[in-house]
């Protein structure tokens, strides 16, 4: 894709899509059954979006990729920020 692309995505968003991919980079090989992993990946995105997860919403997504297992994609993650 070309660079004009992501400036206009980082325009629109507010958000570094070097940070996006450094994220994505090291998601690749983490284990979401670790829920130390997954706060850190909670947390690390907040912080990417410049936006507090409330810590009731912080353990719904643990709770859910963790214990129940699911996935995690930008389904499960938009339908747990819907229910905020």
């Amino acid at each position: 894709m070309d660079n004009q692309f992501f400036k206009n995505i980082e325009k629109k968003t507010g958000v570094n899509m070097k940070d996006i991919f450094e994220l994505a980079n090291s998601l690749q090989n983490a284990n979401f059954k670790d829920e130390k992993t997954v706060r850190h990946v909670i947390q690390r995105v907040a912080q990417i979006a410049n936006r507090k997860v409330p810590k009731e919403l912080e353990e719904q997504i643990v709770r859910t990729l963790v214990q129940n297992g699911k996935q995690l994609d930008f389904n499960t993650i938009a339908d747990m920020l819907g229910k905020k």
